[in-house]
């Protein structure tokens, strides 16, 4: 194919903010974790697939396979979905004394 451009798991996207490396990053529906750090308005790589553990709200508790929000006003991964945006799974079950959650993001736009 000669159109296509690169696989997708990995794009670059202009920072919205501060970004460091291994922290979410929401740019309009577009969801991923920094491979590096950039400044805002600097380009950098995020990975819209794999497993990651991100930072979560500890009080939240999820199970195994259940939907993940981001958060995207304290920049963290929680079990709500009023005013947050959906980004994956929990691919591992989430107690209340856990502050990350391993989070399975699919590429999917939502």
């Amino acid at each position: 194919m000669r159109n296509k451009v690169q696989a997708g798991n990995v794009i670059s996207v202009i920072a919205p903010a501060l970004v460091l490396s291994g922290q979410g990053v929401l740019v309009g529906t577009l969801f991923g974790v920094a491979a590096g750090d950039a400044l805002q308005g600097a380009p950098v790589e995020i990975a819209r697939e794999g497993v990651f553990d991100l930072t979560a709200l500890g009080s939240d508790t999820a199970t195994q396979g259940a939907k993940a929000y981001w958060d995207n006003t304290a920049k963290r991964i929680t079990a709500t979905a009023t005013s947050n945006t959906l980004v994956g799974a929990f691919a591992a079950a989430k107690t209340a004394a856990d502050n990350t959650a391993r989070v399975l993001l699919d590429g999917v736009i939502r």
